[in-house]
């Protein structure tokens, strides 16, 4: 009976190592396969952010781009305005020299 004995502890000893170096395994495996979907997930995250950069500053190029057009005109505008307000002074001063010149 004691032999027996030994040997059901001993199957059982067995059984339980082969159990653990299961489980060790099966962890393993589930550790890997996480490792492996958060590289991927990290990748997919940097792919989407690289895309969405380059949106963004396609956008801020294009909205740069009008706001360039609108300062250009803008300018432009201001130019004219203090070039006719430039000659109508140069023509208030002529005159004005003229009648000084008469009135001397």
């Amino acid at each position: 009976m004691c032999l027996e004995a030994m040997k059901s502890i001993i199957a059982a000893e067995e059984e339980a190592l082969e159990i653990k170096l299961l489980a060790q395994k099966e962890a393993q495996a589930a550790i890997e396969e996480a490792e492996k979907t958060g590289k991927e997930k990290v990748a997919a995250t940097l792919a989407s952010a690289g895309e969405e950069i380059t949106h963004l500053k396609r956008l801020a190029d294009q909205k740069a781009a009008g706001q360039a057009v609108e300062l250009a005109s803008t300018t432009a505008n201001r130019q004219a305005t203090i070039r006719a307000r430039a000659e109508r002074r140069l023509d208030e001063t002529a005159q004005m020299i003229v009648e000084r010149i008469q009135n001397s």
